[in-house]
């Protein structure tokens, strides 16, 4: 990922496809076009952090990712984390 945008929301009545889509939205406002990967804490995945599909993004687990935070950017099939179909 060149760039990337990291969103904090930590509101308990947003479930989790709205905090993704509020962070695209102004992921596109300031970048000027739809992020295709967002990484979240493997916490916030209910499926034990396995990679899922949200607003037509890959939504994946890292670490590295704090609670409540959504790491988004873009990703190629090249820099070996995310294919495009």
């Amino acid at each position: 990922m060149k760039e990337g945008l990291l969103w904090f929301d930590d509101d308990p009545g947003r479930d989790l496809r709205e905090k993704i889509g509020r962070a695209a939205k102004r992921y596109q406002k300031k970048f000027g076009s739809k992020p295709n990967v967002c990484y979240v804490h493997p916490s916030l995945l209910e499926d034990n952090g396995n990679t899922k599909q949200v607003r037509g993004m890959q939504v994946a687990s890292m670490t590295a990712v704090l609670p409540h935070h959504f790491w988004l950017g873009k990703e190629t099939a090249a820099e070996g984390q995310l294919e495009t179909s």
